[in-house]
């Protein structure tokens, strides 16, 4: 009996760093129609969304049985708990690279960003790539300082956000209004997008030490 037990705990995760793998997926094709006006990607992206929300759902249902049938204690407690807020922030994730696809779409056939500023997303778009894709090695691992690494990448990516107000109130910027307010939603998809996989792994964090999420230190 224990070992089904276990099993399903190790079929949450799973799960969970799966559900990690296609939301990386998503951010990267939602990235590359962003940057070449590619419309079929960004449907690809749209039509996918909702496996993320389906995989949420199942996982969250499998977490709420489990403390209703298994009554876990101690750090089966704190795996379950991490689940179900971990499948949110997952989710959220795959949201944020919908959006990111959605303006892709709105725009098309013209391109989003300007020239000048396309290297910056480009950048934004392979951090946040590493970061999802880190998260889920790390629920699978629960290797502590993988995940204090996910603090240290994410800095790299506040910084491209802060970058790109500085772009943006340059007097030099000849691009008007509308690319400005797509730019800074754009980046704040990324930045937030980043957010969200720091958060998996601080869960991950308090799964092992009992700790309550916060920044990340071993």
């Amino acid at each position: 009996m224990r070992d089904v037990y276990q099993e399903q705990l190790d079929q949450l995760a799973d799960e969970l760093a799966g559900m990690c793998n296609q939301v990386a997926e998503a951010m990267e094709k939602a990235t590359r129609s962003l940057l070449e006006a590619d419309l079929q990607l960004a449907e690809e992206v749209i039509s996918e969304d909702i496996r993320v929300d389906e995989i949420r759902a199942t996982a969250e249902e499998k977490a709420f049985a489990l403390l209703a049938l298994q009554a876990p204690v101690a750090t089966d407690l704190r795996i379950v708990v991490s689940a179900i807020h971990g499948a949110g922030d997952i989710e959220r994730m795959g949201d944020l690279a919908l959006h990111v696809a959605q303006a892709a779409r709105r725009r098309h056939p013209q391109p989003v960003l300007p020239a000048e500023v396309a290297p910056y997303f480009a950048e934004m778009g392979s951090v946040g790539v590493r970061l999802a894709r880190k998260a889920g090695d790390v629920i699978r691992s629960r290797d502590l300082a993988a995940a204090a690494e996910l603090e240290s990448d994410d800095d790299a990516m506040d910084d491209l956000h802060r970058h790109m107000f500085s772009v943006l109130m340059d007097p030099g910027w000849s691009h008007g209004v509308g690319p400005a307010v797509d730019i800074t939603l754009l980046a704040r998809f990324y930045e937030r997008y980043a957010d969200h996989a720091v958060a998996v792994a601080r869960r991950i964090v308090y799964v092992v030490t009992g700790r309550m999420p916060g920044p990340l230190t071993v």
